[in-house]
């Protein structure tokens, strides 16, 4: 039976939680693409439990876990010249809830396999090709690399103090070149 709400409790925490719905919870132990359950549930539809609704249970897929925004702390005392200021970053775990199962049922798995099955496809694949793609121009470079001869004057020069391990010497700057016109 798909109900339309449920409220969970993690973390310390209720939430108020549908199909679909996408919510950030206090930081889970698993790694994302993998398939979470919340069996403290608190009320499912019109259900409510005492204190727990008896087999009732709420399938997630863990989407992320990252910091959240920082949060500072500062404390001041008054003519005391006493301030501390303290930042804090709290680890926050994403999760998009998949389906709200009660009577027993266990959580489908399939969607999370496919889920995890397109993702390993779609990084490892394009991955190869970058490989492959980057190796062969940097090969052609350095072969074409020798066969090329100085376009200008300067370069050949240049090419040629570099080659005889002498230090170059720079031209004169613009600003000079202009005071000099005047």
């Amino acid at each position: 039976m798909n109900m339309t709400f449920a409220v969970i409790k993690t973390g310390g925490k209720q939430y108020k939680v549908a199909a679909n719905d996408v919510i950030k919870i206090e930081k889970l132990e698993a790694e994302a693409g993998d398939i979470v359950t919340f069996d403290q549930v608190l009320m499912v539809g019109d259900t409510i439990g005492a204190p727990l609704v008896e087999g009732a249970l709420v399938a997630a897929e863990l989407v992320e876990t990252k910091k959240q925004k920082t949060v500072i702390i500062f404390k001041k005392r008054r003519r005391h010249n006493s301030r501390r200021r303290n930042g804090h970053r709290q680890l926050l775990t994403t999760v998009r809830i998949t389906e709200i199962l009660t009577g027993g049922a266990k959580p489908t798995i399939k969607a999370a396999a496919k889920a995890e099955k397109t993702e390993a496809v779609t990084e490892k694949a394009p991955a190869k090709k970058a490989e492959t793609k980057a190796a062969a121009p940097k090969t052609e470079a350095a072969a074409e690399a020798p066969a090329k001869k100085p376009a200008t004057k300067k370069a050949a020069a240049a090419k040629e103090d570099t080659a005889a391990e002498k230090p170059a010497k720079k031209a004169p700057a613009k600003k000079a070149d202009k005071a000099d016109k005047e």
